[in-house]
């Protein structure tokens, strides 16, 4: 899982640091610090700090099956012609 947060969107509402305080922290009253490769024991804190997200700051790419492409899938699109 890889996760990415718009710093520029994120207005510091916090809700990510309670419900995934291993992973979202806040700096001070306005500034966020996060760990961008969570493990997989963190899956479910993630995708709820995710959801709670009021200004949809938070981007997770392989937090749900089939996010993250898989290894052959750029030759399966070629082979297809």
């Amino acid at each position: 899982m890889r996760l990415v947060v718009d710093l520029n969107r994120c207005q510091g509402y916090a809700q990510c640091a309670f419900l995934a305080p291993d992973v979202f922290t806040m700096h001070g009253e306005e500034a966020l610090v996060y760990n961008p490769g969570p493990d997989g024991e963190q899956h479910e804190q993630v995708a709820r700090a995710v959801a709670a997200c009021p200004v949809q700051a938070i981007t997770a790419d392989g937090l749900h099956p089939g996010d993250e492409p898989s290894a052959g899938a750029g030759q399966e699109a070629s082979d297809a012609r």
